[in-house]
């Protein structure tokens, strides 16, 4: 079966996040999973009864089905980092597409900031991450993500006000979002006067850290229709994985997995650029959705800053980006490719209230995972 042929075939049913985000000492891991799962099974009309493919990313799918009552027939844990759930999206299209499954949850649930159960950051001597990075201060996604941006500073003239700029279009999006962490107003200075986090990023272009959840729900398309929500249908996956360490990455400026990703997902939709109405990127910091224009094929290298600081991607723009206030401002516990499918399932169903992308029939989530070190791309849309 050529990946055309998967076209349609598959649709997201359900979506929702925990029942709150933010801080959330009182509650374990195991918690904010189920707390999504019965939200996103409750909004796609069905029970966890239903389930027979369970997919995760970050704990063990085996424990997660025994914490839920699954006894599954497939199982998924494949975790690469934050588009991990992406990721997921294809590979329940596959098992649902054979057959093997009926109704395939995805589930993510993370204590980023009360850290309840959580291990440490730091890179043991013994990897080879702790012998090769870690002693020269790259030591977690807050000083390899800025050697991108400053790379890219350095070969296009990418400015910080250009960066700032994405930090207020998603502040704007949140503060339409209910769930949404951060919604205060902030402007371009107050984002440049921020505290320097790791050059260039300041404060205000970093991601929160939070403790949240979320689920997604898939099934075959003809059982779709009779659910109780507009099915989403998936027009186009793809899925690459690159490299681990930052410092082997053969040029700076480009993300090789994203490139490879998102033509997959493209060539299998078999739709355009411009027929894209919605964009949901992973933001883990200001610069991180710069670059998927880039590599995605929206605007040329080196022109995301102009495209970004002109405000196409805030409420009024051409190009709604992050339109529930991204991982800058509405949440994130880590691995936040799932809030980027919950979106855009919200948007393409005409249920995002007052951020609600007028007339929007197909939309992008998108996200790379680790350290640039893989990627995901998903193009879903109203009709299959």
């Amino acid at each position: 079966m050529a990946p055309r042929d998967l076209r349609g075939k598959v649709a997201i049913v359900g979506a929702d996040e925990a029942d709150r985000l933010g801080r959330r000492p009182e509650v374990s891991v195991l918690t904010l999973h189920a707390e999504a799962a019965k939200n996103a099974l409750a909004d796609a009309g069905l029970t966890i009864a239903d389930v027979d493919g369970l997919f995760t990313a970050g704990i063990s799918s085996n424990l997660l089905g025994e914490y839920l009552g699954v006894v599954s027939r497939y199982t998924d844990s494949t975790s690469v980092g934050g588009c991990s759930f992406i990721i997921h999206v294809e590979h329940a299209m596959l098992a649902l597409a054979a057959g093997m499954i009926d109704v395939a949850l995805i589930t993510h649930g993370e204590s980023g900031r009360s850290r309840v159960g959580a291990s440490g950051y730091a890179f043991s001597p013994s990897e080879i991450r702790g012998q090769f990075e870690t002693p020269f201060g790259t030591t977690g996604a807050v000083s390899t993500f800025a050697l991108l941006a400053t790379r890219h500073m350095h070969e296009y003239g990418t400015t910080m006000e250009q960066m700032a700029a994405v930090s207020v279009a998603t502040r704007q999006w949140a503060a339409m979002h209910p769930k949404a962490v951060m919604k205060d107003p902030i402007t371009i200075d107050d984002v440049l006067s921020s505290r320097m986090i790791c050059w260039p990023h300041t404060l205000l272009m970093c991601c929160l850290v939070t403790d949240a959840g979320g689920a997604v729900v898939l099934t075959r398309a003809d059982r779709a229709r009779d659910l109780k929500k507009p099915p989403v249908y998936v027009l186009g996956t793809g899925e690459a994985t690159a490299h681990v360490h930052t410092s082997v990455m053969r040029d700076m400026t480009t993300s090789e997995s994203s490139k490879l990703a998102g033509r997959a997902a493209f060539e299998m939709a078999g739709v355009a650029h411009k027929e894209i109405d919605v964009a949901e990127f992973y933001d883990a910091f200001a610069f991180t959705p710069m670059l998927a224009l880039e590599d995605l094929g929206f605007v040329k290298p080196g022109e995301s800053g102009p495209f970004v600081a002109s405000g196409r991607t805030g409420p009024g723009g051409d190009f709604p980006m992050n339109t529930n206030g991204g991982g800058l401002s509405y949440s994130h516990s880590g691995m936040y490719g799932m809030y980027t499918l919950i979106e855009l399932t919200r948007q393409l169903r005409g249920e995002a209230g007052e951020r609600q992308v007028k007339d929007a029939a197909i939309g992008i989530a998108h996200g790379p995972g680790g350290m640039w070190a893989s990627a995901a791309t998903l193009i879903a849309g109203r009709d299959a």
